[in-house]
């Protein structure tokens, strides 16, 4: 059939969260002549939210560490969005109450009962205790470190972090050999550190590098010695931001849309064929620039000229399920929080998805989330 071709100044190809805030980004510049075109039937991504007649849910994503000031675009959508609410007196930003996850925050289940926290420490021994500070006064270390440029080793968002030497290097071997470098042995140290593998990346202690896992520790850190940034959550995980994104282009969104084909026609123009994944029709754009901000697998398929090699990128399928329970079953050690983690499961454990409504009685809906880290 033939296409219709719709002449725009910017088209973003992918509404997950990337794409969502490319827009948001353009939006604020003034450059309001764009579309953004999402294969699914909403957008969000891994970050998209469900609900029923007990609870709002997440399907993903489900919180963030609260932004400090090296984050600015993060704390102006936190603050547009009404979770920022100015800052302290030492100049930090402070985060609306009813958003920051509440106690009891964590609890594992091992042994047959459930624990306070991700750590286990019944029965931990002594070599395991000083183990466990043995790395974290590492994180502490790496926490303080800085360049000659001033810059942290870890910082979030990751551009403002270091590329010396130093740092870079932890990128060449992963975390499990920089553990072993280290004569970190304990069981259950490893055990957390690999949950937490498993948790941000999809991926094991052997498969992640040991850039990643100290990231995931140290970026968090508000400094030495101090714990980690509090938490932000809402009933629908990450939906929320996604759901404030987009509420100021709605109107320049096309869901339903599967980009084909992203060409280069000349030095000014690129073209978009695309199709309505309900009816197959064809549909076309013609802009100025094409921002990309879909899955890698996806990029090698639709733009012949890219040349970064597909290869480089590992996936790591997830599989959310949310269960919805007509009361809190009855538990005699510690009680249900908002994280609830399966030491002896291959699975992470789940989320309550009413932590935060305060409501403790009655029905509640858990989001259990499964990695498969082990294939690609």
């Amino acid at each position: 059939e033939t296409t219709t071709f719709e002449e725009v100044d910017v088209v973003i190809v992918g509404g997950g969260v990337a794409g969502l805030a490319a827009a948001w980004r353009l939006e604020a510049a003034g450059v309001r002549d764009f579309r953004l075109l999402e294969l699914e039937a909403e957008v969000g991504g891994t970050a998209r939210g469900g609900r029923n007649g007990v609870s709002a849910f997440p399907w993903g994503a489900h919180y963030i560490p609260s932004p400090s000031l090296d984050n600015p675009a993060m704390l102006r959508l936190l603050t547009e969005a009404g979770v920022a609410e100015g800052f302290d007196a030492h100049g930090e930003p402070q985060f609306g109450e009813q958003f920051r996850v509440r106690a009891p925050e964590e609890r594992s289940f091992a042994m047959g009962q459930w624990w306070e926290g991700l750590y286990l420490r019944a029965g931990a021994t002594e070599e395991d205790e000083r183990q466990y500070h043995a790395f974290f006064r590492e994180m502490d270390a790496w926490s303080k470190w800085k360049d000659a440029k001033g810059r942290r080793a870890f910082a979030i968002p990751r551009a403002k972090g270091s590329d010396a030497p130093e740092v870079r290097a932890l990128d060449a071997l992963s975390f499990k050999a920089w553990l072993d470098q280290k004569g970190f042995t304990s069981p259950r140290l490893l055990w957390l550190l690999d949950y937490a593998c498993r948790d941000d990346y999809g991926a094991r202690l052997e498969t992640t590098s040991a850039w990643a896992g100290v990231f995931y520790f140290a970026a968090r850190k508000q400094g030495p010695g101090e714990d980690s940034r509090a938490v932000l959550a809402w009933p629908e995980g990450n939906a929320f931001l996604v759901n404030h994104l987009r509420r100021g282009f709605l109107d320049r969104i096309r869901t339903g849309t599967a980009a084909a084909l992203i060409r280069n026609l000349d030095i000014d123009k690129v073209e978009v064929q695309a199709l309505q994944a309900a009816t197959g029709q064809p549909v076309g754009f013609r802009a100025t620039r094409v921002i990309f901000a879909g899955p890698q697998y996806v990029a090698r398929r639709v733009i012949p000229e890219r040349t970064l090699d597909a290869s480089l990128f590992a996936q790591s399928p997830w599989l959310v399920v949310n269960l919805t329970l007509k009361d809190r079953p009855k538990e005699g050690s510690f009680p249900l929080a908002w994280d609830n983690v399966l030491h002896e499961s291959d699975s992470l454990g789940y989320v309550v998805a009413t932590h935060q409504s305060l409501r403790d009685h009655g029905p509640t809906v858990w989001t259990w989330y499964h990695p498969f880290p082990e294939a690609e």
